[in-house]
């Protein structure tokens, strides 16, 4: 992997391990020579991942919309900033240049850009590993709902097995690394005549 796109949150959180870890996979990124690609700001847990690749060495590319930029939110030492129209060109953007895609705590934007890019692959529009930082246990929650949707006949096991999940950075690009992206069809019933 060339590329990995973060999506995180544009806040620090109350907890102070979530910025922690997002400096770590910065400069844990910055160290494979692998570049960090993601939404372009210096706030929150954006900005921290920034800096942790940027402290390295690593190479940095964000993707934001032009009226974030007039909130003055961009981050200035980038190696790169595309700037966009809108938050829907963002996602496509970001999405389209990672080698695979990994989603640190965050809000309403962290979820739609991960189940974006989850539904994406579940149709087979990408390939892409897609992770999820479990930071002390942020997405523990999440984890049961996907779980409680497979038992529950509305996901496949195949598919919900796409989102790799750990707490521990290198065994989550480990596991990114090693994924094998399914063949079948997201349908548990397929269509009849």
């Amino acid at each position: 992997m060339k590329r990995i796109t973060v999506y995180c949150g544009s806040n620090d959180g109350k907890d102070p391990v979530y910025k922690a870890q997002a400096l770590l996979l910065g400069r844990t990124l910055a160290k494979r020579n692998i570049e960090l690609v993601y939404g372009g700001a210096h706030v929150g847990l954006m900005g921290a991942i920034a800096d942790g690749a940027l402290t390295e060495g690593g190479r940095v590319t964000g993707v934001l919309p032009h009226f974030l930029r007039d909130k003055e939110i961009a981050h200035e030492r980038l190696t790169e900033l595309l700037l966009v129209n809108t938050m829907s060109e963002r996602k496509i953007k970001i999405e389209e240049m990672a080698d695979g895609i990994i989603a640190l705590p965050g809000g309403y934007g962290t979820l739609d850009e991960l189940f974006e890019t989850l539904t994406n692959a579940q149709l087979q529009l990408h390939q892409k590993p897609v992770g999820l930082l479990n930071t002390g246990g942020f997405y523990d929650g999440l984890v049961q709902l996907l779980d409680t949707m497979t038992t529950g006949g509305l996901l496949k096991e195949v598919n919900r097995n796409m989102l790799l999940v750990s707490n521990d950075i290198d065994e989550l690009l480990d596991k990114m690394y090693n994924y094998t992206p399914p063949t079948e069809s997201k349908w548990i019933q397929e269509k009849t005549n």
